[in-house]
């Protein structure tokens, strides 16, 4: 049972779109890609400033569509959007305190994922540093520590984060010391998430229900894109936009979303505003090395998604 229902015209689109994409890209294989995808009819609950409450904004029926929607799956650096909503739940509940050095932290991570700033954040979090092995009594205490993130969202009691796993910092070069015995000798506790979780965090966070209306328009703020930014500069790899879904979206387009690369997945998820058109939540995930490296699939994905949202 997920957040959102399903739709026979969104389902009929959803796979039509699929069935067209394995056509154009006929390398990506069923499994290696994930989506969730919902559209917003009116009156439009999200986007609202944090009109509705929390009680009233979740009894809005919804209707979506989803493609392995519940397949667990490394994020990448979508799992910075998870813990954005932590550090603002912890700065909400004094567990720590607002600083320069934090703002830059979250802004750094959200805007340009940087790895460097999350690690940061997830020390914050936890309470916990990276560093050489423990023996085994400090090193039990510190894993629990490190689980407080985990914690958090399990308290929420949302069947789509029963099985998600957001403890781990996300690397250039990859984990040492205590952080790598902690990911496991075959990576077997790295963070995974699925896209139907991610749809609902990033559903509360535009419905102003994540936290607080305030912490949820600080998140707002941060996640919102330049669509015209549609070219990377010189020297730039990745600007989340050029490659992602905002690429192929009009100038006059509204975009909130945080994307996440590694070379063996590609991914993005957004919330979508385009005149005459249903504004919607589209997810993407997808895994294999050589679409990990294809620029031009969910773009694809975007523009096919795009089209079926007119009014």
């Amino acid at each position: 049972m997920t957040f959102f229902s399903p739709n026979e015209t969104l389902n009929h689109q959803a796979q039509n779109i699929l069935n067209t994409t394995w056509q154009e890209f006929p390398h990506l294989a069923k499994n290696e890609i994930a989506l969730t995808w919902i559209v917003y009819d009116q009156p439009v609950i999200v986007n609202t400033g944090g009109a509705l409450s929390f009680e009233e904004f979740w009894q809005y029926p919804l209707q979506g569509f989803s493609y392995r929607g519940e397949e667990k799956i490394y994020p990448a650096s979508i799992v910075k959007l998870f813990y954005l909503v932590a550090i603002q739940e912890w700065l909400h509940n004094a567990m720590i305190s607002e600083s320069p050095e934090l703002n830059r932290a979250i802004k750094d991570m959200i805007i340009d994922s940087s790895n460097d700033a999350t690690s940061y954040i997830v020390d914050l979090l936890s309470g916990t540093t990276s560093g050489s092995e423990l023996s085994f009594g400090p090193f039990e205490a510190w894993k629990y520590q490190r689980n407080i993130v985990n914690r958090y969202f399990q308290s929420l009691a949302w069947e789509e984060l029963a099985t998600i796993n957001v403890n781990q910092k996300t690397w250039c070069d990859g984990p040492y010391g205590r952080e790598r015995i902690f990911v496991g000798e075959i990576y077997e506790n790295r963070n995974m998430l699925t896209t139907n979780a991610v749809a609902r965090l990033f559903h509360s966070i535009i419905g102003g229900v994540a936290v607080s209306s305030q912490a949820s328009q600080r998140m707002m703020n941060l996640l919102k894109r330049d669509v015209t930014q549609k070219k990377l500069l010189e020297n730039e790899e990745e600007n989340q936009i050029n490659g992602f879904l905002g690429e192929i979206l009009p100038n006059n387009a509204n975009l909130w979303s945080k994307a996440g690369w590694t070379s063996t997945v590609r991914h993005d998820c957004a919330y979508i505003e385009i005149p005459d058109h249903k504004p919607y939540l589209l997810i993407i995930f997808t895994e294999g090395k050589k679409n990990s490296q294809n620029r031009h699939l969910i773009p694809f994905l975007s523009a096919q998604f795009a089209k079926v949202t007119a009014i």
